[in-house]
């Protein structure tokens, strides 16, 4: 497995698991559990999720699919904006421990920017890593001036910014992922591969074929191709999280770049960031 450093050092997958949708259906409990074991045991050990997913059935889930194995985890969860607040980040936190059945997030992630003062999250954020509940923070959905005022506001110790980022979505390398690098700070890309479906693409078909692979492999090898990006593909099933870890195994070259720039051009201008 290949790593990324975070900020303070800490070496992380590049290739983990999202969790968007899972544990709504009661149906699928024990195929979504099997693929997210399936993907530990595959060294895709970072794994995200949210109170908002599911309305905190996702973290429930999850808790239980982390049983025995939550040693083994860099887990993320992610605070709704509205709680993100002084005494309300606290409740949140303790919230999603409880449904996850464990005593600290290895990361803990703002969801989106809301009305709450950045300076009031961080001393929430801050508070958390003393009490031990969570080992460090970061954001999610933060553009370009977002993060600049996050630093502003002295939130030099941010872990990531986790952003929609794939090959239809390609507006954070204007600026975005230049001022993220410059910072040390990793690109955390959630929906990497679209939420599973990519256009159609002379570009993404031609590649899958030198490789012997498919698109959506193809797709996600070139989101892996930035050192500094950890992706995070949802995957409902054990073949479907295999799939995704064949595609760290991918060496894409500059022929095949090309062919992917042809069919989705990088951005020559600002554009609004993208998020879902």
């Amino acid at each position: 497995m290949r790593l990324v450093k975070l900020p303070d050092q800490t070496d992380v997958p590049a290739l983990g698991q999202g969790t968007w949708r899972m544990g709504e259906d009661a149906g699928r409990r024990e195929e979504e559990i099997a693929a997210l074991r399936t993907g530990i045991d595959l060294g895709m050990t970072l794994i995200d999720t949210a109170e908002m997913y599911g309305d905190g059935a996702t973290e429930t889930l999850l808790g239980d699919a982390l049983e025995g194995v939550r040693d083994q985890v860099f887990l993320v969860s992610k605070v709704y904006p509205q709680n993100a607040g002084r005494g309300r980040i606290e409740k949140a936190c303790e919230s999603s421990l409880r449904r996850l059945k464990t005593d600290r997030l290895d990361l803990y992630l703002l969801h989106w920017r809301g009305s709450v003062p950045l300076e009031e999250t961080i001393e929430g954020m801050d508070a958390l890593i003393k009490a031990g509940k969570i080992r460090r923070w970061g954001v999610s959905n933060f553009d370009t001036a977002d993060m600049e005022q996050l630093l502003r506001a002295g939130g030099q110790a941010c872990a990531t910014n986790q952003i929609l980022y794939n090959v239809t979505e390609r507006g954070a390398e204007y600026d975005l992922l230049p001022r993220l690098a410059e910072h040390g700070t990793p690109a955390m890309a959630y929906s990497p591969i679209g939420q599973g479906e990519l256009p159609t693409s002379p570009g993404l078909s031609a590649v899958a074929g030198r490789h012997d692979a498919t698109p959506f492999q193809v797709a996600l090898a070139w989101v892996l191709r930035d050192p500094r990006i950890i992706a995070i593909p949802k995957a409902g099933d054990a073949a479907h999280v295999a799939d995704n870890r064949r595609a760290l195994d991918l060496s894409l070259t500059s022929e095949d770049l090309a062919a992917i720039d042809a069919d989705f051009p990088a951005p020559t201008r600002k554009t609004r960031l993208a998020m879902l």
